[in-house]
């Protein structure tokens, strides 16, 4: 009787423990109560659409370091949560522009385009040239010397007769001076001015649209650079509203309507010297940022010092300065929000003795939107050997339904990278897909697909180290890097769901024998 009872326990035994290692019990504490909750607050206002460089991007670093300590992940970065990324912003800067001493606001009555070193200008007077027209029927700078000069132009239209024809063309139709808005200001630039001013009905939207893609600046990787290159001595050019320009004509006892009244009766150009001094100083500035990766580890078992990284880019498109700010519920709340939820219930496996048998690295990328500089950065200074990382598993933007599947069936999943570096992966996705039943759609996967997807997020800085990547996607929608990627608009029912697929190919990967083979050239 004893052989038969040793050898029941040896089976009861082998059967509980593969029950204990089940992923079915801790995959359903991936739930919407929780997903909703975390998307909820990191896309909120007051994380001010997680922006580079921005209060909001910083706070949501915080936030999600906050959670891997509370569910016990260990800091791996000098016993810190954090990476900092190390990013040059290169950027015009305005520190002061004054009129007459009185100072203007940016982004709301002027905007600044130029390349200048970061410099003073000023001047005692600011001469209108009228629509700034070097033409041989029509010169309003003959005779005119502005080399060093504050200049003001009409920066649009040109005179016209009673009839309404042009006085350069002599037809109704304009000519190339007012159909390229950039002739005349090119043409100026040769005279060499101190600063350029011009207004017009474009100015408005010139401001708001130059202000916006002003905000950040340019952010690349950090390589030691002191002073930023391709700077100009050109003059910069000075976008102002039309209010303001009146209100600076009015010291000439003239105005933009006047001005142009006087130039069709007299098709001649007007010439005013307004005496209002300036003084700005402003240009190229080069900063060092230092947004964060966060970083949180479980560590695993008998096969601890092989890797799983499971990550997704925490940043976004930020807040502008009035105020306008882009959520990123999905882009890429939703990632962020399935790797918290992820390392949680891992946590929770590891904490009732069920953990991993590999290591998983749990990763928020900073600066994605800005070009994958945080995984591009990790992969470039490794917290943990490249060598012993096994796979990673990107997940960037799953919590809607695309445009493809809208009236169809929205019961599925984008996986991208099935078919690149390793035969392995397609397997273990269809064994996890055998629980949940999702579609597996691998449209992008095909090598001719225009949208090159695969090149597009932060998994392929790891794909080009030779590590077997996968990609989970829900698509793209018209809100896509729009104020109107909101929270509402999200379908946690299938967030979750496809939560709960990732969950089964990172429980695969953990736990099985051999690593995925590099097969795939």
């Amino acid at each position: 009787m004893k052989p038969f009872l040793s050898l029941f326990f040896i089976v009861f035994l082998t059967n509980s423990c593969t029950l204990a290692q089940s992923p079915s019990r801790y995959v359903e504490e991936l739930k919407e109560e929780p997903a909703k909750e975390h998307l909820t607050v990191l896309s909120s206002k007051s994380y001010e659409g997680r922006g580079t460089g921005q209060a909001g991007g910083q706070k949501a670093a915080r936030y999600i370091a906050d959670h891997f300590k509370d569910y016990g992940l260990i800091p791996i970065v000098k016993d810190s949560y954090f990476q900092p990324v190390a990013l040059r912003r290169t950027s015009y800067k305005v520190n002061e522009f004054r009129i007459s001493n009185i100072p203007l606001a940016y982004g709301r009555e002027y905007f600044v385009q130029g390349d200048n070193t970061f410099q003073d200008f000023q001047a005692k007077e600011i001469v209108f040239i009228g629509y700034g027209i070097q033409d041989s029927k029509y010169n309003e700078l003959k005779g005119i010397d502005i080399k060093g000069k504050v200049v003001l132009l009409l920066n649009e239209d040109e005179p016209m007769d009673g009839n309404g024809h042009s006085v350069i063309t002599g037809k109704k139709y304009k000519s190339e001076w007012s159909v390229n808005r950039f002739k005349r200001i090119q043409a100026l630039l040769k005279h060499k001015p101190q600063l350029i001013l011009a207004t017009g009905k474009m100015a408005q939207q010139i401001i708001q649209q130059g202000n916006n893609r002003n905000l950040l600046g340019r952010i690349q990787l950090d390589e030691g650079t002191v002073e930023p290159k391709d700077v100009s001595q050109e003059a910069p050019v000075v976008y102002i509203t039309e209010s303001i320009a009146d209100e600076m004509l009015k010291q000439a006892q003239t105005s933009l309507q006047e001005f142009k009244n006087t130039v069709t009766s007299t098709l001649k150009p007007v010439i005013s010297n307004i005496p209002l001094s300036l003084h700005a100083r402003m240009g190229i500035l080069s900063e060092k940022l230092h947004d964060p990766n966060v970083l949180g580890l479980i560590e695993g078992t008998d096969l601890k010092e092989e890797i799983i990284v499971v990550c997704a880019h925490y940043d976004h498109d930020g807040i502008l300065p009035d105020s306008t700010y882009f959520p990123g519920a999905d882009d890429n709340g939703s990632g962020t929000v399935a790797v918290l939820e992820l390392a949680r219930t891992f946590a929770q496996a590891k904490k009732e003795g069920h953990g991993p048998r590999r290591s998983i690295l749990f990763v928020a990328w900073a600066a994605e939107e800005r070009g994958l500089l945080g995984s591009k950065y990790y992969v470039e200074n490794p917290v943990l050997p490249l060598r012993n990382t096994v796979a990673c598993i990107n997940i960037d933007m799953i919590g809607r339904i695309d445009d493809k599947h809208l009236n169809g069936n929205h019961n599925y999943i984008h996986v991208i990278g099935t078919n690149k570096l390793s035969t392995d992966l397609k397997p273990i996705l269809q064994d996890a897909n055998r629980t949940i039943q999702l579609e597996l759609d691998d449209m992008y996967n095909n090598p001719k697909d225009p949208l090159r997807l695969y090149y597009r997020s932060d998994h392929y800085n790891f794909a080009q180290q030779g590590i077997p990547s996968l990609f989970f996607f829900s698509g793209l929608h018209p809100h896509y890097h729009t104020p109107e990627d909101t929270v509402d608009k999200i379908d946690f029912p299938m967030m979750v769901k496809r939560e709960k697929l990732i969950f089964h190919v990172v429980w695969d990967i953990a736990n099985r024998e051999n690593r995925p083979r590099v097969d795939i050239d």
